[in-house]
């Protein structure tokens, strides 16, 4: 009897070690989700600035002709 009992206890705290670290592991995705979404605006306002810097650029070459 103590054998089953003691094999049912360690699939049960297995478990729950699993759980734990699956929690983490969401937790940890759900992070970098955030910070690949940050630094994906980031890119695109620095992208639309150098846009407009380039066409600002564009329009005084074009003055100087």
């Amino acid at each position: 009897m103590f054998w089953p009992m003691l094999a049912i206890a360690l699939g049960f705290l297995g478990l729950a070690v699993l759980g734990v670290l699956a929690i983490r592991v969401f937790a940890e995705v759900r992070r970098l989700g955030h910070q690949v979404e940050r630094s994906s605006r980031q890119i695109n306002r620095a992208a639309q600035e150098l846009e407009r810097s380039a066409e600002s650029l564009a329009r005084t070459g074009e003055a100087l002709r």
